[in-house]
């Protein structure tokens, strides 16, 4: 099939399918900006991956606070792009049983989406390592801005509460996003290279029972063999076609 051909046929399969399940990865965001990871300009380009990391964020973190005072500003000004709107639009029409994302920005919030489930939590959020107390992204924006370690009110760094290596995946949301895509009559992958384990697993939920699966991906994925359609174009066009098939 062509490139056109395909996303025809993922219309139709979207319009006769009520339980779509939807696992977004870097991909979907970086047209609104946010850098992805390994890509030749993504973060791994410019901090090494261990900016991630736990003990090393315990140990030194301002490590991980000097890619934060040129990422929180971006995420934070971020707008939702046509992806995540098409997604939003599916969901309006009650087709969408669950947005699983591997990303940290928010976007599919700011899209007005619900049916979300944070796989590797979020940047909206920031805890306390001392005392637990919580802070919204704006409320620590003026340290961010000001290039200091942000701090509570007791003194103790705030972390972000995405999750870092050797942490492992919130369990509610992980625990959601599996049942989903088990219950799910179609899977559709938007912008991950399915190649971060366990979230890249979970479309296998999903796939071992016979649903359907779509991955719209510029380069190979992990699960490429086993997908019935797989579109290599750009994101935000194959959104556009779709909501253009659809009527939306």
């Amino acid at each position: 099939m062509t490139g056109e051909q395909k996303i025809e046929e993922l219309a139709s399969l979207i319009e006769s399918s009520k339980r779509i399940f939807v696992l977004t990865g870097a991909g979907i965001s970086t047209k609104s900006g946010i850098p992805d990871f390994r890509s030749g300009t993504g973060i791994y380009s410019k901090y090494p991956e261990i900016v991630f990391d736990i003990d090393v964020f315990y140990k030194d973190p301002s490590i991980l606070y000097n890619l934060m005072f040129e990422l929180a500003p971006i995420v934070i000004n971020a707008k939702p792009n046509k992806a995540h709107i098409c997604i939003k639009k599916l969901e309006d029409m009650g087709k969408v049983n669950l947005i699983a994302t591997q990303n940290i920005d928010m976007l599919h919030e700011k899209a007005g989406s619900v049916r979300i489930a944070n796989l590797h939590g979020t940047m909206k959020t920031w805890t306390c390592v001392k005392c637990g107390k919580k802070y919204t992204l704006e409320d620590i924006m003026p340290q961010i801005e000001k290039r200091q370690i942000a701090r509570c009110t007791c003194g103790g760094v705030l972390r972000p509460d995405f999750v870092f290596f050797k942490e492992p995946l919130p369990e509610d949301a992980f625990s959601l996003a599996k049942n989903k895509a088990h219950e799910a009559d179609l899977i559709i992958v938007i912008g991950s290279s399915l190649s971060v384990f366990p979230a890249s697993y979970i479309p296998i939920y999903g796939i071992t029972k016979g649903t359907p699966l779509v991955i719209i991906n510029k380069g190979e994925t992990a699960l490429d063999n086993y997908a019935l359609i797989k579109i290599e174009d750009d994101i935000i066009r194959v959104c556009e076609k779709l909501l253009s098939i659809l009527g939306i």
